[in-house]
């Protein structure tokens, strides 16, 4: 059983950064992609970026790109999303959650496992 814990979150003005963390069990986490997505209240879970089981390739959702870095460290079982330039509209639970496969992906039915979500409010 793969379990996710993300942490990180908290309340940030307009134009801050935080930085998200999301710390995996199990010995096959460098075998998968892992991603970030969020949801806003009322609103469906939306991708933000995925990472490839290296980290070689990485992409994002077109609102974030350019003020987001998803990277991961194998070592230490942990995928990270930095996040700079922070807007109201990025506030949401983020989840990260872990691939299907080893190859990037953005397709919220291609990830299995599930972390229970961390809160993020960017205030303006």
């Amino acid at each position: 059983q793969v379990q996710l814990v993300e942490s990180g979150g908290g309340l940030v003005q307009a134009g801050g950064s935080l930085r998200l963390s999301c710390a995996a069990s199990g010995r096959t986490f460098s075998n998968y992609a892992m991603g970030w997505f969020r949801q806003a209240p009322g609103k469906e879970r939306k991708f933000v970026s995925t990472i490839s089981w290296n980290g070689g390739s990485t992409y994002y959702a077109d609102s974030v790109k350019g003020r987001f870095t998803i990277s991961r460290d194998n070592a230490k079982n942990t995928v990270y999303l930095q996040m700079n330039s922070l807007k109201p509209e990025d506030t949401a639970v983020y989840y990260c959650a872990r691939a299907r496969t080893s190859y990037t992906t953005s397709a919220l039915n291609a990830y299995d496992y599930w972390g229970q979500g961390t809160q993020v409010t960017v205030s303006s």
